[in-house]
């Protein structure tokens, strides 16, 4: 019996190793705050949007930002993080894998960031959902809740601009997977 599952699990796992992407492999979710203002940043996120449909079934859901003044207390910025926190929360699926990114994080690099997701799928795990903050960052629920905390680097960029930033480095990773030329 025993043997008998360890050989369906094998199996099993080369199958996934194999069908990583496409219409078997991984359920990609990104969850941003804030709507998308700019006609070529929506313009790049549909490209990319069409490319990753080869390797994932990618889903884009946008919660509603807080409109802040500029001299916010630190306590109403804490109140506006947590009201979109509350947002992003109630779009989380259901076991899904969390990478919340956050200047804070771990810095990967494509081939790493590939790596783990390629581990991830090879773990059955096949829904992950990337969460990007709106201008005041993200709630601090919602970074305990991550299961990963991502960085890009140091460096603060448009919210909106960070969606196709992102889109671009799965499309990048899935690439990468699947030895196909397009990583440089």
């Amino acid at each position: 019996m025993d043997i008998l599952i360890s050989i369906a699990f094998l199996i099993d796992t080369i199958y996934r190793i194999l069908k990583i992407g496409g219409d078997v492999g991984m359920n990609i979710t990104v969850i941003a705050v804030g709507k998308i203002k700019e006609k070529y940043i929506s313009a790049g996120l549909k490209e990319y949007a069409i490319r990753l449909s080869r390797y994932c079934s990618l889903k884009l859901i946008e919660v509603k930002d807080e409109r802040v003044p500029e001299d916010l207390t630190q306590k109403e910025k804490d109140i506006a993080r947590n009201k979109e926190g509350q947002r992003i929360l109630s779009k989380l699926p259901k076991r899904s894998y969390i990478i919340a990114l956050v200047i804070d994080g771990h810095s990967l690099s494509s081939e790493e960031l590939s790596k783990q997701m390629k581990e991830l799928a090879i773990d059955g795990i096949n829904d992950i959902t990337f969460i990007i903050g709106g201008s005041l960052g993200l709630s601090q629920d919602i970074v305990d809740r991550s299961d990963f905390k991502l960085s890009f680097s140091k460096m603060t960029f448009p919210h909106q601009l960070m969606r196709m930033i992102l889109l671009e480095q799965i499309y990048r990773s899935f690439r990468i997977m699947k030895g196909e030329p397009y990583h440089k």
